[in-house]
């Protein structure tokens, strides 16, 4: 089976605005290789390998946020606590603290949040049913 993400290459109209809670959240999720200019910052695992996935955020001043939310995944549920925390720290807005979601399925613990700009994120993890 191929991997589904790549990479996601994030549109915000200001990067100031965001920059914050992603130079927070994204090397406390291992993305700690920055590389930017003037209109993008792109978040890599350390040594920049580009077969990796990688995210990024790029300037487009005619950007809105709408609906579409990009889910990140945590690997268990004491580490999707841990980056709630820096994400709310770090100026996340429409917080929602980590829960189950059993509407999703009994297993799915997630936190959901917008950036600075009202692009929506969720950190997940599903739990194993045994």
């Amino acid at each position: 089976m191929a991997t589904l993400i790549d990479h996601i290459d994030l549109r915000v109209s200001d990067l100031t605005k965001v920059r914050r809670l992603y130079e927070a959240l994204l090397p406390a999720m291992g993305y700690s290789d920055i590389v930017e200019d003037e209109e993008t910052i792109c978040y890599y695992t350390p040594g920049r390998d580009r077969a990796k996935p990688f995210f990024a955020i790029d300037t487009d001043p005619k950007h809105r946020p709408n609906g579409t939310r990009i889910a990140l995944r945590a690997s268990s549920r004491t580490e999707l606590d841990r980056l709630a925390e820096v994400a709310r720290s770090a100026g996340a807005t429409a917080f929602e603290p980590p829960h189950h979601c059993t509407e999703y399925s009994p297993e799915y613990y997630a936190t959901f949040f917008e950036d600075a700009e009202g692009n929506k994120l969720e950190i997940c993890y599903r739990e194993d049913p045994q």
